[in-house]
């Protein structure tokens, strides 16, 4: 298909083209023909009915330190100038990442919206794995420190995170004796009103974090994230490391449950965090993994999610 594309990312000529998911999509984009704009969520307005971008016409290569050429910034019409909108910014999932969600979501039935902004602002990526609960490990979200104090006399050692936040900053592993307990809880309760989630530890993690990459409800493969002697977080942001794996009988089951439920909800590319046999996150934001993924098994998930963008618009 000849299609008309506008990726709402952090700027482009920041990302690094080996590691970077929105390089990917936009590179097969280009390799299928395709015409690529870019723009940031500060230049995404609502003006006077329309949904406009001032955006950037966009080509890019696999080379390092020339991946991506711009023609000048203009404004275009989502509706009728674009076939494709990719919502890529990272978050954090604030009222800034919320509100361009609600304004893309008034191109539903016009413009497709990947992945759909409905459903991305309605399921906050450490909350929608909620609806299955048998899936997670113990799970606490609140701002009641009684009810933390409970929790971490329950399970002992446990995680405490930000609500809302990504890429593993903030992220905590509370031994049973920390003496840095009442201080960490003040800091995130200073740092903002939101509540924080607090899950109990997985010792499963020292063995890695597995990214499961999931296209329009179906599992295509997973890498699996380690972390560095004495850290607790496996994100690559962080200094996770990505290994080669397999999806094991477990994933696949954890994949089945949720997989109709992210095709009905229009979430085309997705990556799911498994901990040993426990579900933490599912990413529906910017989710990564991947171009490691292509290099560790060959499944090319960029592909795979125009695929799916191309047999919707038929």
């Amino acid at each position: 298909m000849t299609l008309r594309i506008a990726f709402q990312m952090d700027p482009m000529e920041t990302v690094d083209i080996d590691a970077d998911t929105t390089f990917a999509l936009a590179e097969v984009a280009m390799a299928r023909g395709m015409t690529l704009f870019e723009y940031g969520p500060e230049h995404l307005a609502y003006n006077e009915g329309r949904i406009e971008a001032y955006a950037r016409p966009m080509i890019v290569r696999r080379e390092r330190g020339n991946h991506v050429s711009f023609e000048p910034r203009r404004k275009i019409d989502l509706e009728t100038d674009i076939d494709v909108v990719w919502m890529r910014q990272d978050p954090p999932f604030d009222m800034a990442y919320i509100t361009a969600a609600h304004l893309l979501e008034r191109l539903k039935g016009k413009t497709l919206v990947v992945n759909d902004p409905e459903w991305v602002r309605s399921c906050p990526e450490k909350i929608l794995p909620l609806d299955y609960p048998e899936l997670m490990p113990e799970t606490l979200i609140t701002r009641s420190r009684e009810a933390i104090d409970d929790f971490r006399q329950k399970h002992g050692d446990i995680i405490l995170k930000p609500l809302f936040g990504n890429g593993g900053e903030g992220v905590f592993l509370l031994k049973s004796d920390d003496s840095n307990y009442s201080s960490l809880l003040e800091m995130f309760f200073a740092r903002s009103r939101e509540p924080i989630i607090a899950q109990a530890f997985l010792k499963d993690v020292s063995k890695g974090d597995k990214r499961i990459i999931i296209i329009d409800g179906v599992a295509v493969g997973a890498i699996n994230r380690v972390p560095q002697k004495g850290e607790t977080r496996s994100n690559m942001h962080v200094g996770g490391q990505a290994v080669p794996t397999e999806l094991t009988e477990t994933d696949m089951k954890i994949c089945d449950a949720i997989g109709p439920m992210l095709k009905a909800r229009g979430q085309i590319l997705v990556g799911i965090d498994v901990i040993g046999d426990k579900m933490t996150e599912i990413n529906i934001t910017s989710p990564t993994g991947v171009q490691e993924l292509k290099r560790f098994s060959g499944v090319d998930a960029a592909a795979l999610s125009w695929d799916a963008i191309e047999a919707k618009l038929g």
